[in-house]
């Protein structure tokens, strides 16, 4: 084992593999930075590159690239409240509300050192660990990984602040969007009313993008502020000396984040999805006073950093040693061994042990110089936090709609993704929490696979009680439940999180949501009695069941905080008028407006006409800038979505009426 560790470690920093090694932290931290790539997307477009070089250059090059976007994929996050990756999504909690503050620098310097140092132990948990770990990766089967997913999705309460109740009908709303599209155990189409776009699922990048990124942008333009709500001068001095010192501050939180990391990465299917939001609850749960989390606690930052660098090193195992891979991004990696004439197997761990070992040393070098790169880099980011918003928002609006169009391609993204920044800005606007929808979106599918190959193979339900992993991981689950009911119940008590998600209170924007939502729960279950296929509808009713109960007592509590409220404004109209203009409403329709006048010129002209459009119009509407200006902003619009997306990543552009 000791030989080939030093076997890797010469691999790896040999000529020309170190060469290609920077050349791909290089790429990956410029992926990583724009939403909606990810280390998948630069896999994919690296890949043709390498098919004539040596395996070991090769992966230098495919590692070095795909390890950092873990890392990287933290400045949209922190800066603008977009997840780069799904990495990166839990981040946004406390990184986006840290820079509103003007400690946006304190982020990065926490995130990169954490990032750092869970992208080294991860490697070295991995390399002493192969030994021992190999036998628990063989005894997890389906019922394991299904209550892993249950396991991730009781994280649910930790990221509902105060709306416990408003937390769980997301999450169940997001349960219920994964059955949308044909069932993969029947092959029967689901929820997709004669949409075609919607026979395959919704993608999950439009709905990330828009239920956080549109209403942030939607926040600044309205407000015309900055990023940061204070002066660059009260912001204070030495932020980034300041995070690093919180870093090893919160060491023991780093250590264990890591420990989740490596070995939850090592899970196939699951370990890039939930390992971020499980760092995340255990920092909640394990903190003496959890009320700052979700306005901007540097834990809620320390943790998910440290863990997601730490499980790619994680996810190789599964990967190299069984062939099986557990995301879109190993699956290329997977792909990428059998052309170099590697098979996947035993011979990885034996014959090949150095070859694995200098994959290994990759991602652990990788992290580390991409966190020092991106600290002296950040001291420029951060200085994007005190930019006038009117001039970050058409920039941001353009990169963000071309992250969505990399899903598919299709317009279909764009409406999912309009439709869901209207959703996510009414739900912040009346105290929804968002980031329980995007949990249930990745786990749902996770979940209901695996529950239905369980009763399949078992015949029926005894696995819940006769696998001793399962039930170590339901008693996992119970505590984590109890340990968030025990919050709820004690909402005086000033160890809740008190500020960001869910934490608005205005209860005429939250009603007419509740009441909607309610709506879809029970046409949906009206819709699913139509299913022949038992297996097509155990898992959206299962679902309906709990969810139509749930958002009634959603609608029953807003009516009378509703009454409370219309009583205390003397009357509706004026409780009303105050709740519209506390959401700002009139100039938010406004910004839906351009926002739909971009999708209905680009059916008429296409997108190289629509977007530098839109940016010119805004700036010239909204920021009221010179035409120089304008115009410079519209020609670098113009560039970056023809160069970049159309011709270096060869997307297809939408077809036009006129050209």
């Amino acid at each position: 084992m000791i030989e080939g560790m030093l076997g890797g470690l010469a691999l790896a920093f040999s000529w020309p593999a170190v060469g290609y090694l920077g050349l791909g932290v290089f790429l990956g931290m410029w992926i990583g930075a724009v939403p909606g790539l990810g280390g998948a997307v630069g896999l994919a477009l690296m890949l043709p590159f390498t098919f004539s070089m040596d395996p070991v250059p090769a992966f230098a090059l495919l590692l070095g690239m795909y390890a950092v976007t873990s890392t990287s994929d933290s400045i949209p996050s922190i800066m603008l409240g977009i997840p780069g990756t799904v990495a990166s999504q839990a981040t946004i909690l406390d990184g986006y509300p840290l820079a509103k503050k003007g400690q946006a620098a304190r982020a990065f310097g926490a995130t990169y050192t954490v990032s750092a140092f869970g992208g080294v132990l991860g490697a070295l948990l991995l390399a002493f660990s192969l030994p021992v770990i190999l036998p628990v990766i063989f005894a997890f089967g389906v019922p394991e990984f299904f209550m892993l997913a249950v396991l991730g999705l009781t994280m649910v309460g930790v990221l509902s602040g105060r709306s416990i109740l408003k937390g769980l009908s997301v999450a169940l709303l997001g349960l219920l969007l994964t059955t949308v599209g044909y069932a993969n155990a029947t092959g029967v189409p689901r929820f997709y009313f004669g949409v075609n776009y919607l026979l395959d699922g919704i993608p999950i990048i439009p709905i990330v993008l828009g239920l956080f990124g549109i209403p942030e942008l939607m926040e600044l333009a309205v407000k015309n502020t900055s990023i940061s709500r204070v002066s660059r001068e009260e912001s204070g001095d030495n932020q980034m000396l300041r995070g690093i010192k919180d870093a090893f501050r919160h060491r023991w939180l780093a250590l264990r984040s890591a420990l989740l990391g490596t070995y939850i990465g090592m899970i196939p299917g699951l370990g890039a999805t939930i390992v971020d939001w499980i760092a995340y609850g255990h920092a909640v749960q394990s903190a003496r006073d959890s009320s700052k989390f979700g306005s901007g606690d540097i834990r809620g930052v320390i943790a998910p950093e440290a863990a997601n660098n730490a499980h790619k090193a994680g996810a190789l195992i599964p990967t190299v040693a069984f062939g099986i891979p557990g995301s879109i991004g190993t699956a290329i990696l997977l792909s990428a061994l059998v052309i170099k004439g590697l098979r996947p197997g035993p011979d990885m761990l034996t014959v090949n042990l150095p070859i694995t070992f200098s994959m290994v040393w990759a991602i652990a070098v990788a992290n580390v110089v991409a966190a020092g790169l991106l600290m002296l880099f950040s001291r420029q980011i951060q200085k994007m936090a005190f930019v006038p918003g009117h001039l970050i928002v058409p920039g941001v609006m353009v990169v963000l709609l071309m992250g969505t169009w990399v899903a598919t391609s299709s317009i279909g993204d764009w409406w999912t993704c309009l439709a869901m920044g209207a959703l996510g800005y009414l739900m912040k606007q009346g105290g929804w929490p968002r980031p329980p929808l995007i949990l249930a979106l990745v786990l749902g599918g996770l979940m209901e696979n695996n529950l239905q190959l369980s009763t399949q193979i078992y015949g029926g339900y005894d696995w819940l009680f006769n696998r001793p992993i399962v039930i170590v991981i339901e008693v996992l689950v119970a505590l984590t439940i109890f340990f968030a009911a025990r919050g709820a119940l004690r909402p005086k008590s000033g160890k809740r999180p008190q500020g960001g998600e869910g934490a608005a209170q205005n209860p005429l924007v939250s009603l007419p949501l509740a009441i909607g939502m309610a709506f879809i729960f029970v046409f949906a279950y009206l819709v699913s009695m139509d299913f022949q296929e038992a297996a097509t509808a155990q898992f959206p009713r299962a679902v309906l069941m709990a969810a139509i109960p749930l958002a009634a007592l959603v609608v029953l509590k807003d009516a009378r905080a509703c009454s409370r409220t219309i009583k205390s404004s003397a009357g509706f109209s004026p409780a009303l008028i105050a709740a519209l203009s506390g959401a700002e409403i009139y100039r938010s329709l406004q910004f839906a407006a351009y926002l739909l006048g971009i999708v209905g010129i680009t059916y008429l002209a296409g997108q190289l006409v629509a977007l530098p459009l839109f940016v010119i119009v805004y700036l010239r509407t909204w920021g009221q800038y010179r035409w120089s200006v304008v115009l410079a902003y519209a020609a670098m619009t113009f560039l970056m979505v023809w160069g970049f997306y159309g011709q270096l990543m060869n997307l297809l552009l939408h077809p036009s009426l006129l050209f």
